[in-house]
């Protein structure tokens, strides 16, 4: 292996997109002679794994990353609680949320009461009468209609009026999250939560879970509790196992972290959702146009994008009803309404989009870009503010303003280094907010209308400092660079071996050249499609999504003849043609001397 480097990756100090490169570990450069050196347990160690846990990583296994349950705070009086609804056939209901990572927790906890021979009924709030969280009217008419246990799951951790009106209704409530908490908290019959203030070091350390994570466990611990009461004496044990489909969609579609025990999730999450078993799984990958079996890339921008869409501007049912129902055709009509409803949110979505980056020409000194207007829908804002954020590379928020209430829903974006999360807390406990919660990455409001631009003035002054020292710390990691030869699918397939890849297990980044470019030219909405070659006679295809205007687009449709450059992204596998082919998704690029 090449000796490790601290100098710029390939001499780039200043790239096209004004980034200096860097190694994200040890340098690892690729010659001619290609795969001559373990790239996997360098993308392992880049990525914090200590050397001698490198074996766990290389298979993550449920078995290796499991923790006990009990840890968690609550997790046994909640188990108890659901056994106890089970044992005396009480009626049960799971209270989720619209996004996918509530449709998938609520969806893995019906399918377990299920197989445990209880038929929980669920209820999903609409995005637009009701709102995030539990309210306490519905929890109040679920306890009329004979509930006498409610679940929230991916909600609830901050809902004081609405446990406590629960509670003052005589039905039992068990919390099942993982956003941040308050100090104090909601009264409830057992709250469960990685994020709480009060968890020891080692259920804390779990904080990066998602809520579908949770209540996994949280399964986990209720089959253990029935284990002890015999309960499966005269019937087989639920298969958890198969519910991992359902887990790894909920974990990669909520941008959770992808390191420790949501790695090994995701990993077999990934074979079970290969199998097919759930009819409706099944029927969203045919409806995502999907030919092999999905990976884990699909699950955040082909098949999550379809459940969220129901939430987001159809019915917010549509996500659970797939993913618990047991009649093919059913799965098939569901599948295909979120396919359009997807396309509808599409559109709804470029409008606002516009919208939002016409104002972002008068926030050039904002460290937090915060946009609002009064047409913006608002199952749609926290997408346009994620995209907000890649543009701007600062922390975003979306504001939809509702003329008729005077009040506006917002949905907020992070980048890494700066907790959103906790300033929108922080902002709700001084007065500025109506309501507000959410982790470090991302974070939803509600805020008066009329507060909205001193809202934007006290996060300005709030995350100043840490986004000042995110962004002077940003450069681009790379993980190893090679000659244009070097590109082919064992490549591909060598680095993907080291995934699953996502928030917080950053896909690998390659460094090619140099090159000169063979063709330039943009196709689609913007794209920069490009052919280039090296000094070693072997070419390749790149493709730069939404970058026709930018200055690296510009510099290499305009790139004089003879021109050198070195090109930065992630390598992937075009299998359009006769035979498979390595191609690059172009990040950065930079002239080479």
């Amino acid at each position: 292996m090449a000796s490790r480097s601290l100098s710029a990756v390939c001499g780039v100090e200043h790239s096209l997109s004004g980034k200096a490169w860097q190694w994200r570990g040890g340098n690892m450069d690729i010659g001619p002679g290609g795969l001559d050196q373990d790239i996997v347990n360098q993308l392992l160690l880049s990525r914090g794994v200590a050397p001698d846990d490198i074996e766990r990583h290389r298979n993550p296994t449920l078995r290796s990353f499991l923790p006990d349950p009990s840890i968690f705070r609550d997790m046994d009086a909640a188990a108890e609680r659901l056994a106890q609804a089970i044992l005396g056939q009480e009626k049960v209901t799971i209270y989720g949320d619209y996004d996918v990572d509530g449709a998938t927790s609520a969806a893995l906890m019906i399918r377990l009461l299920r197989m445990l021979g209880h038929d929980a009924q669920y209820y999903i709030p609409d995005r637009l009468l009701e709102g995030y969280g539990p309210s306490g009217e519905a929890l109040v008419k679920l306890a009329e209609q004979g509930s006498t246990l409610i679940v929230t799951v991916d909600c609830g951790a901050m809902a004081f009026d609405a446990l406590q009106q629960a509670r003052d209704a005589g039905v039992d409530v068990i919390v099942v999250d993982h956003h941040k908490c308050a100090a104090e908290l909601p009264k409830a019959a057992a709250l469960v939560n990685p994020n709480r203030l009060d968890e020891a070091d080692d259920a804390a350390a779990h904080g990066h879970l998602a809520a579908v994570g949770v209540a996994f466990l949280l399964g986990i611990a209720l089959v253990r509790t029935l284990r002890e009461r015999d309960y499966f004496a005269d019937r087989p044990e639920p298969n958890l196992m198969g519910l991992l489909d359902i887990v790894a969609l909920g974990t990669v579609a909520d941008v959770a972290a992808l390191h420790g025990l949501n790695r090994a999730f995701v990993a077999q999450g990934l074979k079970v959702m290969a199998r097919r078993d759930n009819i409706g799984m099944a029927a969203l990958i045919d409806a995502s146009r999907l030919k092999r079996a999905p990976q884990c890339s699909d699950l955040g921008f082909a098949l999550g994008p379809r459940i969220n869409a129901g939430g987001r501007v159809g019915e917010s049912t549509l996500g659970v009803r797939l993913l618990t129902t047991e009649d093919p055709d059913e799965a098939a009509a569901i599948a295909a309404q979120l396919s359009t409803l997807n396309e509808e949110r599409r559109a709804i979505e470029a409008a606002v989009q516009q919208a939002a980056e016409e104002q972002l020409a008068g926030q050039h000194n904002r460290a937090v870009h915060l946009l609002s207007g009064s047409d913006w829908h608002p199952g749609v804002i926290g997408i346009v503010a994620g995209r907000i954020k890649e543009k701007t590379g600062k922390p975003s928020l979306v504001i939809a303003l509702d003329e008729e209430t005077g009040q506006g829903k917002g949905s907020g974006r992070s980048i890494a280094g700066v907790d959103l999360g906790a300033a929108i807390i922080a902002a709700r406990e001084s007065g500025l907010l109506v309501a507000g919660g959410g982790h470090a990455m991302a974070a939803g409001l509600t805020v008066e209308a009329g507060r909205v631009e001193e809202l934007a003035e006290w996060l300005d002054g709030m995350l100043e400092g840490p986004v000042a020292r995110a962004m002077a710390g940003q450069a681009l990691q790379l993980d190893l660079s090679l000659v244009p030869g070097g590109l082919t699918p064992a490549l591909v397939e060598t680095l993907d071996s080291a995934g699953p890849y996502g928030m917080g297990w950053p896909g690998p980044r390659v460094a090619v050249g140099p090159v000169y470019l063979m063709k330039a030219d943009i196709v689609g909405t913007d794209h920069v499609r490009i052919i280039a070659g090296g000094d070693d006679g072997r070419s390749f295809k790149a493709i730069a999504f939404r970058a026709a205007e930018s200055d690296m687009g510009q510099a290499l449709l305009h790139a004089p003849k003879g021109r050198k450059f070195w090109l930065a992204g992630r390598v992937k596998i075009d299998d359009w043609g006769a035979r498979p082919q390595a191609e690059l998704h172009l990040e950065d690029a930079a002239f080479a001397d």
